[in-house]
């Protein structure tokens, strides 16, 4: 990464100038004499923006020095977004076409955009300005980080996830992870226009949730587990009781009958801490229609499985792996977290009654994320969870310009539980399966 080029992109000229700065740093303390921030909370946004505005263009009118409107503009807009915003991350924040912000240290910020990685101009002042920032993103979701509890997970308040490790951990600094949150919630037939699907897994993918199947989406970091989650779950009828589990809540469901769990670390003293297994016991007593767990990580899989195989259909979830086998032997991983001394066999034979489709994403060199296999578990041979393939996307290469050539292919086989699916009365049409259909990637 640290041979990466700056780019200055459209920020170059939201940048101050080292006598800006000093300006900017001493108008700041004063404003943190003249204003109680506190109050602030209680006001509206806009108003408290104008507020601000006004009393730095006070403050500025009595300095000796005199500054060029360009310049007192933008030193005002900077101080708004350091009392009321996230300082430097301000202007990242508010390009939709950036996918993640990298803090690596206070100096060193990059981001990605298109799938691509790119190092941005912006810094914070110094390490103490970047801890601040992490101290206001993390207590306004009642969480904390010092020496004693140096990595903390947080989101903001549009639902982006944040991930914060600090000194004695992070040996060059502060460093902070921005997984950004998609605010117009992308839609199937977008999934379709980039690529990441065709109109016929989307029929499949549909009639899975309609249908109540149990679905595992799977994927690396970055795929797009949240994102094909959301898009699935928008499926759910909005008659049905939905429960979703999560340690950091993301998800963007639009149903009316929706309860939102979410996971509490430990307080100072190391008490009061509630995982993901506790909330997924604990919603099996909530009368349940949908469990959606945002993504296991460990023993609460089992009580997970058990919920699916007792009469909680339709379950959704997420998990991190590099393929639609490697999924189950995580999952059989974490079961075996839980802490029962339970056989292999049993395990796996939980996992095949439970889980009926594994949804396998990949985010491509070339910045693409796509689905690259949708797959049925069909059962037990032996001791071996056994899966049929039914859409898959086979790769062919790259062109000159580094783009991922390839097809989705229907493998000709029909799942068994398509006449599941015919019982319940879903409209799937059996042509979606034919095997001489492909998909090309130009």
């Amino acid at each position: 990464m640290g041979n990466l080029e700056i780019q200055p992109g459209n920020y170059q000229h939201r940048l101050l100038t080292p006598q800006e700065s000093e300006v900017k740093h001493q108008l700041y303390e004063r404003l943190l004499e003249l204003l109680d921030v506190s109050k602030l909370e209680l006001v509206e946004d806009a108003d408290a923006r104008q507020q601000i505005a006004r009393l730095c263009n006070k403050v500025l009118s009595e300095n000796p020095r005199p500054i060029n409107l360009g310049s007192r503009e933008k030193i005002v807009k900077h101080i708004v977004d350091e009392i009321l915003g996230l300082g430097p991350l301000e202007p990242l924040l508010a390009d939709n076409s950036i996918s993640d912000i990298l803090i690596n240290n206070a100096q060193n910020i990059f981001i990605e955009r298109f799938g691509k990685l790119e190092r941005v101009p912006m810094a914070f002042h110094d390490e103490r300005h970047l801890m601040n920032i992490i101290d206001k993103i993390v207590s306004s979701v009642g969480r904390r980080v010092d020496e004693s509890s140096p990595m903390v997970d947080a989101r903001l308040k549009d639902g982006s996830r944040v991930n914060a490790i600090i000194p004695p951990l992070a040996l060059d600094g502060a460093s902070m992870s921005i997984r950004r949150f998609t605010v117009d919630k992308l839609t199937a037939e977008q999934l379709i226009e980039y690529e990441a699907i065709t109109a016929e897994m989307y029929e499949l993918l549909k009639a899975m949730v309609l249908g109540k199947l149990n679905v595992l989406i799977s994927g690396g970091t970055g795929s797009g587990k949240t994102t094909m989650l959301n898009v699935l779950s928008g499926y759910i009828p909005a008659d049905e009781r939905i429960i979703t589990i999560e340690d950091s809540a993301e998800l963007q469901l639009q149903q009316p009958h929706v309860v939102r769990l979410e996971s509490r670390p430990a307080n100072l003293e190391g008490r009061g801490e509630i995982n993901q297994r506790d909330l997924v016991k604990n919603c099996l007593r909530m009368r349940p229609d949908r469990i959606v767990v945002g993504e296991v990580r460990g023993g609460e899989a089992l009580d997970m499985l058990t919920a699916m195989n007792t009469g909680h259909e339709g379950s959704l979830t997420t998990l991190h792996a590099n393929s639609s086998r490697d999924a189950l032997a995580r999952l059989e991983n974490m079961v075996c977290m839980a802490g029962f001394d339970m056989p292999v066999k049993n395990i796996r034979t939980q996992i095949a009654s439970a889980i009926n489709v594994v949804v396998q994403l990949e985010r491509q060199e070339d910045g693409k994320r796509r689905v690259v296999s949708i797959a049925e578990v069909t059962g037990m041979e032996g001791e071996v969870i056994t899966m049929s393939d039914i859409f898959v996307f086979r790769r062919r290469g790259r062109d000159s310009n580094g783009k991922v050539l390839g097809q989705f292919e229907a493998t000709g086989v029909v799942p068994r539980f398509y006449d599941e699916l015919v019982a319940k009365g879903v409209d799937l049409p059996h042509s979606v399966f034919a095997n001489s259909q492909s998909f090309d990637i130009i």
